[in-house]
């Protein structure tokens, strides 16, 4: 069994919205709901779980039923980061998963994904426990410093650089053992953002899937006025191709 993560519990401070921005809506329909079809619509998803706001866990049910999400299973409350959200939607499978099934992690902010890319990943993780979906770095980089954060003195090859995007996708017992060791161990309390971090201090390989650079998340307002023009350029691709003889 293939199941969706989708984590919507964050609040979108730095989008500058009276709203999570996963609940903004884009030419009257809501992000979140843009990012739920692409996994409803997927062969290889059976089912979905979400990890959200706990005071728009309501309304979430209500987008599913508006906008025919039947593979929405399960909503857990999200927690206050990203580790916390995706530690109570793992726990939130316990009784439901076996080790061998997959789950496959995306935020509900990153509604740009290529169904084609959760395909890789499945594909992927099936072989080898997990897969994060990457590409490689396309532009000039510079380090950062933390002290002159406005200035960079040192290059970095961009050969060298993978870029990491969502969705991540793990093995059951994979993801379940990472978690316990790093509560266990107190890792937990150490290192963020991601479930990739836990990996990195933990030694254990991360396994790379097909993504690319338009894979984009939503941070910004800015952002949300792009996946506005993406989906109005993708309707006119659409409309074009029906009026083709």
């Amino acid at each position: 069994m293939n199941i969706a993560i989708i984590l919507a519990g964050g609040i979108g401070v730095r989008a500058g919205l009276k709203m999570p921005k996963q609940f903004a809506e884009v030419l009257g329909k809501p992000v979140i709901a843009y990012t739920l079809d692409i996994f409803q619509n997927h062969p290889e998803i059976d089912a979905i779980e979400a990890a959200c706001v706990p005071e728009y866990v309501d309304r979430l049910w209500e987008i599913c039923a508006q906008y025919g999400i039947t593979k929405m299973k399960w909503i857990v409350n999200g927690g206050k980061t990203y580790q916390e959200s995706v530690q109570n939607a793992v726990e939130g499978l316990n009784d439901v998963c076996s080790r061998e099934d997959i789950v496959v992690i995306h935020t509900g902010v990153a509604p740009f994904l290529n169904p084609e890319y959760i395909t890789d990943s499945l594909r992927v993780c099936r072989e080898k426990g997990n897969a994060i979906t990457s590409f490689p770095l396309y532009s000039f980089a510079g380090k950062w410093n933390e002290d002159t954060p406005e200035v960079t003195t040192e290059w970095v090859d961009r050969d060298a650089v993978i870029c990491m995007k969502n969705p991540h996708s793990f093995r059951y017992g994979l993801i379940c053992d990472i978690y316990e060791k790093a509560v266990e161990t107190g890792l937990i309390n150490e290192v963020e953002p991601h479930t990739t971090t836990l990996m990195y201090k933990m030694n254990i390989p991360i396994y790379l899937s097909k993504g690319s650079q338009t894979n984009i998340k939503i941070t910004k307002k800015e952002d949300l006025e792009l996946f506005e023009a993406f989906v109005l350029a993708r309707q006119l691709h659409k409309d074009k191709k029906a009026d083709e003889p």
